[in-house]
């Protein structure tokens, strides 16, 4: 899976931000912690949920099954305003 073409993503001060940028079906913005903002990032290449759940485990100081419960749910925030290519 990977961050839709017409989507970009913007970090300042702590925050993350990914914006529509082209022809989308959703037309905002979506603020992020540093957890979604991450995950964010890694969906900025060609990437799986199991990829994407061993990166953050490297990163963070975190059980296996409390950073694959926020991956499901941010995954499945994004999906649904349609910011990721399957």
């Amino acid at each position: 899976m990977k961050l839709r073409k017409g989507f970009i993503t913007h970090e300042s001060n702590g925050e993350h931000i990914t914006v529509t940028a082209g022809n989308t079906a959703f037309n905002g913005l979506v603020r992020s912690n540093k957890t979604a903002g991450f995950i964010v990032e890694c969906l900025k290449e060609n990437v799986t949920k199991e990829e994407i759940i061993h990166k953050m485990l490297d990163k963070y100081d975190a059980c296996e099954e409390t950073i694959t419960k926020d991956v499901d749910m941010i995954l499945a925030r994004l999906q649904e305003i349609g910011a990721i290519d399957d």
